[in-house]
């Protein structure tokens, strides 16, 4: 049976507002041009007109972040210790089980920028889309941040899903979600208006700590969730194996049997 395969994932780029300014990866190209020099230093005696057009490696050095571009975080970027007590694993421990399932996209692009999705929120739209949450099952959040990744106001766009949300999906066996916007919570800027009327800490960052309860998985900065319909494909999200890190590069895919 043929395959049909749809990216996710945004490329790592440097240049657009992608990140906070703290956080924006840096990428410096180097051509073939470039590095000639480097190839005929591991050759004593190569001349650059040896080589194939004076021509050397194409070679990129990055100075990154494991929270740029799409990727999958670790239970341990939430907090030092997850379920209740248990440490925290990192994203080299992640189980593989979690990162190939079934997929769900929940669409939420009609919510306000930093609204706070609600467990009847997340009720209403299986029950729109006709679907029973199964354990494992990958649940991606469609927000309206997608459309605007590397734009200005990036950085302020989506809603958020809250504590009582996330732990809506994590109580049914949900242990790896997505979003497209920037974090798994509401924007920053927009959690931190809220935080100086309440001067409630327990909203900051709420949907990340509720792996303090259920250890999980989420994806952050996935792309092209428009063109997904709510089920009927399959999700791959192996993180990249980072020893004892917080997060992991993922090319995120979803494959239809067709």
């Amino acid at each position: 049976m043929p395959r049909r395969y749809v990216d996710l994932s945004v490329p790592l780029e440097s240049g657009i507002v992608s990140d906070p300014p703290i956080m924006l990866p840096q990428i410096t190209y180097m051509t073939h041009e470039q590095t000639a020099e480097q190839v005929m230093s591991f050759f004593p005696g190569l001349q650059k007109e040896d080589l194939p057009g004076g021509e050397g490696w194409a070679v990129e050095m990055m100075q990154i972040a494991t929270h740029n571009g799409t990727h999958l975080d670790a239970p341990y970027h939430h907090h030092s210790t997850m379920s209740n007590g248990e440490r925290a694993i990192t994203i080299d421990e992640v189980p593989l089980e979690w990162c190939f399932n079934p997929g769900v996209k929940l669409d939420f692009r009609h919510f306000d920028d930093g609204y706070i999705v609600t467990p009847g929120d997340v009720e209403a739209e299986l029950k729109r889309i006709g679907h029973d949450l199964q354990p494992l099952d990958i649940v991606v959040v469609n927000t309206s941040a997608g459309e605007r990744y590397g734009e200005a106001d990036y950085l302020i766009k989506g809603c958020g899903m809250g504590r009582d949300a996330t732990m809506y999906l994590l109580e049914r066996g949900v242990r790896v979600t997505g979003t497209d916007a920037w974090s798994w919570d509401a924007p920053f800027p927009l959690t931190a208006q809220a935080y100086a009327k309440s001067g409630d800490a327990s909203i900051i960052w709420e949907g990340h700590r509720a792996s303090m309860e259920i250890g999980y998985c989420h994806m952050e900065k996935l792309t092209a969730l428009e063109t997904l319909p709510a089920s009927g494909f399959e999700i791959s999200c192996f993180p990249y194996k980072i020893k004892g890190a917080s997060a992991g590069f993922t090319r995120a895919v979803a494959i239809f049997e067709e």
